[in-house]
């Protein structure tokens, strides 16, 4: 039980976002009226993304320090949940456009810049995939995933800031903190965002234990052959 109380947190705090964001009073601002519950879910999966690829970089520098493919296990099933939330942030802030700003895609810089560090991702993933070594896959996606979070970081938040963007605190527009002064909002936003990162968490924990199991019967297996 001592093990498991993150785990009721996770689910308390999950419940709350979603019972509280769609039922607890928002701040009635100018075309985003009712959509700006869209808040608890793009915005905080994303921060949530960040967090497990900021965990997963970690890793992959322990690996590259120690060589225990434990570490590895750890840096790419937290890429993977981080991948996960990167496109749920995407489609619910395709939705969240389409109301605010009459389409699904845009074109806003924010939008394209989003949808390039996912790609970058996916690449990964296609890149570990293609190799059969489990070092060598180790090593060389420890030292990719270094260098996409370094460019992911300043692609997704420093270079929309340096054009017009529809996106709020780009480009010129304020962001919500600048329109809500009595915080309405940040009584359900900083327990969501702890709920989805803790989501994530629990989603890449048991598929390391899933890894690390499979590795050992493949091991029995390879031995007793």
């Amino acid at each position: 039980m001592k093990s498991s109380w993150w785990k009721i947190l996770t689910i308390v705090l999950l419940a709350y976002t979603i019972i509280a964001g769609l039922l607890l009073d928002v701040p009635r601002l100018p075309i985003l009226n009712e959509t700006i519950r869209a808040l608890y879910f793009h915005v905080t999966m994303w921060f949530g993304m960040i967090i497990m690829l900021l965990v997963a970089v970690i890793y992959s520098i322990k690996f590259l320090r120690t060589n225990d493919l434990r570490n590895d296990d750890i840096a790419i099933e937290f890429t993977n949940a981080a991948i996960l939330f990167g496109v749920l942030g995407i489609v619910t802030g395709m939705l969240w456009a389409k109301f605010t700003w009459g389409d699904y895609w845009s074109g806003d810089p924010k939008q394209n810049a989003s949808a390039i560090g996912l790609l970058m991702y996916f690449a990964y993933l296609i890149l570990r995939n293609s190799l059969t070594d489990v070092h060598q896959r180790a090593r060389i996606g420890a030292v990719y995933n270094i260098f996409a979070f370094a460019a992911f970081i300043p692609l997704i938040f420093v270079l929309p800031r340096l054009t017009d963007s529809l996106h709020p605190g780009n480009g010129g527009n304020p962001g919500f903190n600048a329109y809500d002064m009595d915080s309405n909002l940040r009584q359900v936003f900083y327990p969501a965002v702890i709920a989805w990162t803790l989501l994530g968490t629990w989603v890449s924990i048991t598929r390391v234990r899933l890894k690390r199991a499979e590795r050992k019967i493949e091991d029995k297996l390879i031995n007793q052959l």
